[in-house]
């Protein structure tokens, strides 16, 4: 038996309507290809990548994480443990971002170990791939006090294999949200690996948002919003809340709910970004039409702004040769409009002048108006 989808009330049916209009809102957005789009697209799944492995204790910067993303050198101080963590994670997104366009989809247990296999490939002896052979308890600060105990290693493959009965075709009347929280919930709880375990259940939880195919899973994903600090704290105390040892009988509305919450704040967050990304890019054109450089060099601009700009990436994102990129670079740099960071391979550039202005004024603008709680 696994843990059951709650009856939902009416502020969680409210909660759900409005996370509908973002999300329809995001689709019919980003229905028409923009150019802005590949980088704000890169810089939600290194948002998703940095927040679901800063849980477990694996940190590395939002500036790093987006190198990954773009194929990019990470920093040279990240250690190998570190770099090979953050890359597996990333090619388990790869994996659930093309999911939602595989017609012969469907869920299966092999999958899942296989998603994990690419996890955690770089750590063999935690088993990747394959489950637990002996009990498991996940200790906080202290080791005597377990604040979770999972199913004995001997109930793994009815339960796994009653989580992928109901992933294809249980509760399939809830909505995509509730069901993404549910099978969080189940697998974390069965905690069918020796490790890698909450990792895995995020990313089902993406991968089941991803099948819903309203939304690509980078603007869905809750994973970024439960790597902020005071969210981890309340997404740990949610699950002791809801298990301690597993008892599926027990309640999971809190668990619904507080997965309901995180998706209309994250909404909120991914629905500013949109505006920032269209605000600036006009920004920048503003500035480049002004300048007189080359109208591809907004896209130069627009990375500067809003994160930084590497030579390559800007190479790839506009099919340049790497003499045109570099001569673009540095007339920015000579009219003041971007400044270097860095030397050699890790060098890239941040805004400067007007275009460090002009990127903070839509910055400032959008941030007046603080997030609004769904339930407060």
């Amino acid at each position: 038996m696994l843990f059951l989808t709650p009856e939902l009330d009416a502020d969680d049916a409210r909660v759900l309507g409005e996370i509908g209009q973002f999300r329809q809102r995001l689709q019919h957005q980003i229905a028409e290809p923009r150019r802005w789009q590949g980088q704000l697209r890169r810089s939600l799944v290194a948002g998703a990548i940095q927040g679901s492995n800063s849980i477990e204790g694996i940190v590395v910067s939002i500036e790093d994480a987006q190198a990954l993303v773009a194929g990019e050198m990470m920093s040279a101080e990240i250690d190998e443990a570190t770099r090979a963590a953050v890359t597996g994670y990333r090619d388990a997104l790869t994996w659930v971002q093309q999911s939602a366009h595989m017609e012969n989809f469907s869920f299966n247990e092999m999958l899942l170990s296989t998603l994990h296999f690419m996890m955690l490939k770089h750590e063999l002896l935690k088993w990747p791939g394959r489950y637990r052979p002996g009990e498991v308890y996940v200790v906080g600060r202290d080791p005597l006090n377990p604040v979770y105990i999972g199913p004995a290693a001997g109930q793994l493959a009815d339960l796994m294999a009653e989580l992928v009965e109901w992933l294809n075709g249980g509760d399939l009347d809830s909505p995509v949200l509730v069901r993404a929280a549910m099978a969080h919930l189940n697998l974390v709880s069965i905690h069918p690996w020796r490790d890698g375990n909450g990792r895995m259940a995020r990313c089902l939880h993406t991968l089941v948002l991803a099948r819903d195919k309203v939304l690509a899973p980078e603007f869905s994903s809750i994973e970024e919003w439960l790597g902020e600090s005071t969210n981890t704290h309340a997404y740990y105390d949610v699950l002791r809340h809801t298990r301690s040892t597993w008892d599926p009988g027990r309640n999971t509305h809190a668990w619904v709910r507080f997965c309901l919450r995180a998706h209309h704040l994250q909404a909120q967050l991914v629905q500013r970004r949109v505006d920032r990304s269209a605000r600036t890019w006009h920004e920048m054109t503003e500035i480049a039409s002004s300048a007189g450089v080359d109208e591809r060099a907004v896209s130069a601009l627009y990375s500067a702004a809003t994160s930084h700009l590497r030579r390559t990436t800007y190479q790839h994102d506009e099919n340049l040769t790497r003499d045109q990129a570099i001569r673009d670079i540095r007339a920015l740099r000579r009219l003041g409009l971007i400044q270097p960071i860095g030397h050699g391979r890790s060098q890239h550039y941040v805004a400067a002048g007007p275009t460090r202005e002009r990127a903070l004024n839509v910055v400032n603008e959008l941030r007046r108006t603080p997030l609004r709680d769904p339930y407060d």
